[in-house]
C-alpha cells in the first residue's frame, strides 16, 4: 500500500467555490525513491459551479505530467504556475527529486527551464504515447501508480552520485529556514561557490540562490496563511532580505500581489 506524503508547500489559497476538488501526494517505492520525490494526483468536478483558479509557486523540480491529450515534461518554472480548472478532469504527475531527471534527459536540466517537452522526446515514443491511456484506464490511485512505477523502473538510468548530492543540498535548503545565503551551503557541504553553481545548473536547472529565495518565499506564504499579526520588517530579515522593500518586491513579482494584499485576500476567503 502506498503512503501519502506531507502537506504541499507553495500552494496559493483561494476561496473554494462549489464543486469537488481532490489533491493527493503519494511516496514512490524504494526502487524509485532515489529519483522520484512523490507522485501527485489532482481531480476535479466543477460542473455544478464556476471555474476555479489554481496557483502554485515554483519548486526546483522537473515533473512528468500525464493528462489526456497533453502528456509532457514540465521543466522548472521561474514564475508561479496558474491554471483555470473547469468542467471535470484529472491529472497524474511525477515530481522528480531535484537532480533526479538529469539521467533521463542526459543533458543539462537548465535547458528545460520554463519549457514543456513532449514525453516522447525523452522516453521511447511508442511507450510514452500508450502511457496516458494505461494510466487513465485504471480504477484507483494504486493501480495508476503501479503503471507509472513499471514505466519508470523499466527505464531506470544508472546511479549518479551527483543526483544524491544535489538532492541532499536542496532538501537541506527546504528543511532549514535559517539558510538564506549561498555561502552557508558552501560551508555546510564543503563545495566552493563556482562548482556548486555548475552542479545546480546541470542537475537542478537553476542556481542555488534561486532555490534559497524560492523556499524562503514558500516559508513566507506559510507564515501569512496563519493569519497572525505580521511584523513585515522582522519577517523580511528572518527570510534573509536586507530590507522590507526588497522582500515586498520579490514577493509581489512571484505571487502577483503584495504581502499585504495577499493577507487581506486570505482573510476575505
Amino acid at each position: 500500500m502506498s503512503s501519502t506524503v506531507g502537506k504541499a508547500r507553495g500552494i496559493l489559497q483561494h476561496a473554494p467555490g462549489p464543486g469537488i476538488f481532490r489533491h493527493v501526494r503519494i511516496a514512490p517505492s524504494t526502487v524509485l525513491a532515489g529519483i522520484v520525490q512523490h507522485f501527485w494526483i489532482v481531480q476535479w468536478d466543477l460542473r455544478d459551479g464556476e471555474p476555479q483558479v489554481a496557483e502554485t509557486l515554483p519548486h526546483p523540480n522537473v515533473h512528468l505530467v500525464i493528462e489526456r491529450g497533453q502528456t509532457q515534461i514540465h521543466g522548472i518554472r521561474t514564475g508561479r504556475f496558474t491554471r483555470t480548472l473547469e468542467g471535470h478532469g484529472g491529472v497524474f504527475g511525477v515530481k522528480f527529486r531535484s537532480g533526479g531527471f538529469r539521467s533521463f534527459l542526459r543533458r543539462s536540466v537548465s535547458t528545460l527551464r520554463n519549457r514543456l517537452l513532449p514525453a516522447c522526446d525523452v522516453f521511447d515514443a511508442t511507450a510514452a504515447s500508450s502511457l496516458e491511456d494505461e494510466v487513465f484506464a485504471q480504477r484507483d490511485d494504486e493501480h495508476m501508480i503501479a503503471v507509472v512505477e513499471r514505466f519508470l523502473a523499466a527505464r531506470l538510468p544508472p546511479a549518479d552520485p551527483n543526483v544524491e548530492r544535489v538532492s541532499e543540498i536542496v532538501d537541506g535548503i527546504a528543511a532549514d529556514r535559517g539558510i538564506t545565503a549561498v555561502e552557508q551551503l558552501v560551508d555546510r557541504w564543503r563545495l566552493s561557490k563556482r562548482p556548486l553553481q555548475r552542479l545546480f545548473n546541470e542537475y537542478v536547472g537553476v542556481g542555488p540562490k534561486w532555490v534559497i529565495n524560492r523556499y524562503r518565499l514558500h516559508e513566507a506564504i506559510e507564515r501569512l496563511a496563519e493569519q497572525a499579526p505580521v511584523n513585515w520588517a522582522e519577517l523580511a530579515l528572518e527570510l534573509g532580505y536586507f530590507d522590507q522593500a526588497h522582500f515586498i518586491r520579490d514577493f509581489k513579482a512571484l505571487v502577483g500581489r503584495s504581502p499585504g494584499d495577499y493577507v487581506r485576500e486570505q482573510r476575505r476567503g
